[in-house]
């Protein structure tokens, strides 16, 4: 095996983090940080929560970036000296871990790299993730959880907080739908990628003729609501419903009605959370929740009357986004980015990675 030519990967990462420094323009959010302080120490700056919660936020966001990208520029200033010191002492076990060092720097500003395509206005806030078994019957209610399990995994491996809001399980296997919180930073924009139609080809373990069956999951992604976005819900526009919570095959969670479900009836759009202990917080949740997706369509509808005037009709990528083939061969592949792996099992496991980071890039692409 060659010997690996550290000095020249670690050139090509600092020039790598030296352009992402230029894109986010470090001295300016320095100034932006500093500024955002000083108004934070305003003695009378809860006086109006609705502006200190956006002051906050945005410092805290901003503080986030620049000690992140910081971080990155002293571990890599720090690696010459790791290796001169192993190498000067002539310990292999030393020169591994600093080699070990370097393959997570490079990652980190992998990430970082694709993390500074993500400009748009709701990209950095939290997400609410949405999962629908759609057509298929029950291998589509089974398709749902695991689509559900994935991205629940996926979050997991990166340290992302999760909280799920609802689930309604389908009556044989499975669910008929599922509502998860996502909070991290980029939750929004990172996972925007996934919204869309899911769909799996399989021999139907609920076919007792062993057929192969294609069954489709869609997902919703969208961001969680701010205390600026002013999204106003009159009272006579929603109809509220209380009900008994239910785990798998219907049995009850809880002994009192305390799961809430709020239809927008001007929208149609329905939202439930059985995820709280009383009423009253079931019920603040499912209008978090529902403040978020129709703060989604409002962006969605800006955004269909700004592709009217510049005539584009590519926007409405988010039907059929990507196939998971696990008969008569095992595939997984995007149908927007051509990102494919045979590598399933990695895949409903949670391993992501390379399917979003190929979809942020592709999003952001002429195409």
């Amino acid at each position: 095996m060659a010997a690996r030519e550290f000095e020249l990967e670690i050139a090509a990462l600092s020039g790598t983090l030296g352009s992402i420094e230029k894109v986010i323009d470090l001295p300016k959010l320095r100034i932006e940080a500093k500024e955002l302080e000083e108004a934070a120490g305003i003695p009378n700056l809860w006086d109006d929560p609705e502006a200190a919660q956006k002051v906050t936020s945005k410092l805290s966001r901003v503080q986030s970036e620049i000690n992140r990208v910081s971080s990155l520029r002293q571990r890599l200033d720090d690696l010459p000296v790791l290796l001169e010191l192993a190498r000067g002492e002539e310990d292999q076990s030393a020169l591994e871990d600093a080699g070990k060092e370097l393959d997570s720097v490079t990652k980190a500003i992998g990430e970082l790299e694709v993390q500074t395509l993500l400009s748009g206005e709701y990209d950095h806030r939290d997400a609410l993730v949405t999962i629908r078994s759609e057509a298929g019957g029950v291998d589509a209610a089974d398709w749902a959880e695991m689509v559900s399990r994935m991205f629940l995994r996926y979050c997991e491996i990166h340290n992302y907080q999760t909280q799920v809001l609802e689930t309604s399980y389908a009556e044989e296997a499975g669910i008929k739908s599922t509502t998860f919180k996502v909070t991290a930073p980029y939750a929004y924009g990172t996972l925007s990628v996934e919204q869309g139609t899911h769909r799996l080809v399989r021999i139907s373990p609920f076919d007792s003729q062993n057929r192969r069956h294609t069954s489709f999951a869609g997902v919703e992604v969208v961001p969680v609501v701010d205390q600026s976005d002013h999204i106003e819900i009159d009272e006579k526009d929603i109809r509220i419903d209380v009900y008994r919570s239910s785990g798998p095959g219907g049995q009850g969670v809880n002994t009192t009605d305390s799961a809430v479900r709020i239809t927008h009836i001007p929208s149609g759009i329905v939202v439930s959370c059985q995820n709280e202990r009383s009423q009253i917080q079931n019920r603040a949740t499912a209008m978090a929740v529902l403040q978020s997706k129709l703060l989604e369509r409002r962006h969605q509808e800006d955004r269909a009357k700004m592709d009217a005037l510049r005539g584009d009709n590519a926007g409405s990528w988010g039907n059929q986004i990507r196939s998971y083939v696990l008969h008569p061969y095992q595939m997984v592949k995007d149908h927007r980015t051509d990102f494919e792996t045979g590598n399933t099992q990695a895949i409903l496991n949670g391993e992501l990675d390379g399917f979003i980071e190929a979809g942020i890039r592709w999003r952001r692409s002429p195409h």
